[in-house]
């Protein structure tokens, strides 16, 4: 029997892992270290927020998750896949099939409908949604009086609840989600940061997201924190106070070399 190399993990644990992680850029005097060795695994069924000072490799280790950056050395699974021994064909059906992802900048097709926009992964995918899944996203993110509206008109928080079930409408194996809330005010920032939680505890997904905003990473179950493409840091359970002492720590760090 042939295994699919796509197929999902049968044991429940880690949804999403790296080993010794590194990503280079450029070379030479233009050789930029954005990860350095990160080794790190996102369990089933957890909200995780990955922190730390701009440029230290947030982005990058999130994109280089979900299959759409190609790390220089070190591994990358989701679930027990190893993403590095994908093809381009099944690296595009495994994004298709088990990778969501929230956008900051929504990335919405504007001739399309809230709900068109949602399914339109599915249909690229030529597979209709599982009807009772996709009712319990939209009625979660509250967007039963939308579904017929283009993005055009929708508001800003509004766009991004339709990313977001867009992400969880084919159920993926986990949602990854780039600074979700940084075009959002704070209203409408705080309604998608419950989403997002609420998928985790109420639809068990699991949730990644990158943040520099210690009030969104206190939406998550755990904070791990890079510097300098390093993984330096994690917290449980994190509350505002607690990451800010630790981005402080940072900052002191900065001051001190």
């Amino acid at each position: 029997m042939t295994l699919d190399p796509l197929a999902p993990s049968a044991a429940p644990g880690i949804a999403a892992a790296t080993t010794d992680l590194t990503k280079v850029y450029g070379a030479h005097d233009t050789r930029v270290t954005a990860l350095d060795g990160v080794s790190v695994g996102f369990r089933e069924g957890e909200f995780t927020a990955i922190m730390g000072p701009s440029g230290c490799g947030k982005s990058t280790l999130l994109h280089c998750l979900a299959g759409l950056d190609t790390p220089t050395s070190g591994s990358v699974r989701i679930g027990t896949t190893e993403l590095g021994t994908l093809d381009d064909r099944q690296l595009t059906r495994l994004r298709r099939d088990r990778i969501g992802f929230v956008f900051q900048a929504f990335n919405l097709l504007p001739t399309l409908t809230a709900l068109e926009n949602v399914t339109l992964p599915l249909a690229i995918a030529g597979r209709g949604p599982d009807q009772r899944w996709l009712d319990r996203v939209l009625a979660m993110v509250g967007l039963a009086e939308r579904l017929h509206h283009r993005p055009a008109e929708l508001s800003g928080g509004q766009q991004q609840r339709v990313a977001v079930a867009r992400a969880l409408a084919g159920r993926p194996a986990v949602v990854f989600a780039d600074e979700p809330t940084g075009n959002l005010d704070s209203r409408a920032g705080t309604e998608v940061l419950g989403f997002l939680r609420d998928s985790v505890r109420e639809l068990g997904q699991t949730v990644v997201m990158v943040t520099h905003d210690p009030v969104a990473a206190a939406y998550a179950d755990r904070a791990v924190f890079l510097s300098d493409g390093r993984l330096v840091d994690e917290l449980v359970r994190p509350t505002p106070e607690r990451v800010l002492d630790v981005m402080r720590s940072f900052d002191a760090r900065a001051a001190a070399r």
